[in-house]
């Protein structure tokens, strides 16, 4: 096991999500063998995993589809699934980019990224290897979530040929032709914050 925590939205070794027969249906794509749960409230398809967390080994940089889900629904710390650290100025994310590039500040900011509690930010940005390098820590006072990332399909014969691994907002029709992974967040109104303890 890893001397650090595993991040909650981790996926586990045992957690492979099944061979499944992706078929046009309606407007985009579905499962041959659909149930109710593989669709969000929203209508978006999902990837079909398993949840079976500690079993076998962690796979760091693979995401749980419906942990993460969660996570970003709830607001929950993406490494140890409690509420996230919230304060006057808004819930807390940490961004892995560059601050001193112009474009971080152009627009809104989207990420797949939940938000973390201030512990578990702290430790991050000393044991995770991106975020040793560049890190810019954001309270949020105004977000959404703005769309889903993953497996984009065209028609084919005979079934859906998947091409890309691509975002898709919310209302675009294309998300009738992705296999969902992760939500994306939009942070529309932040500020830079500190990592260091509040004084109480």
């Amino acid at each position: 096991m890893p001397d650090h925590p595993v991040p909650y939205i981790t996926q586990w070794s045992a957690e492979q999500a099944p061979h499944l027969r992706v078929v046009a249906k309606g407007r985009g794509i579905g499962y041959a063998d659909e149930r109710p749960y593989d669709r969000d409230s929203g209508g978006v398809l999902w990837t079909r995993v398993p949840s079976l967390p500690g079993k076998g080994r962690p796979e760091f940089g693979r995401v749980h589809a419906l942990r993460q889900q969660r996570a970003m629904r709830e607001l929950l710390c993406q490494v140890c699934g409690c509420p996230a650290d919230r304060d006057s100025d808004g819930v807390l994310w940490l961004m892995g980019e560059d601050p001193r590039d112009p474009g971080f500040w152009a627009t809104d900011l989207s990420t797949t990224h939940p938000p973390l509690c201030m512990p578990c930010a702290a430790t991050s940005v000393r044991t995770c290897p991106h975020l040793r390098e560049r890190y810019v820590p954001l309270r949020a006072r105004a977000f959404e979530l703005a769309g889903v990332r993953g497996a984009f399909y065209r028609p084919g014969y005979p079934q859906p040929v998947a091409t890309e691994v691509t975002e898709v907002a919310f209302g675009d029709p294309r998300i009738h032709w992705l296999r969902a992974g992760q939500l994306i967040m939009r942070l529309s109104e932040f500020t830079v914050t500190s990592l260091e303890s509040r004084a109480a």
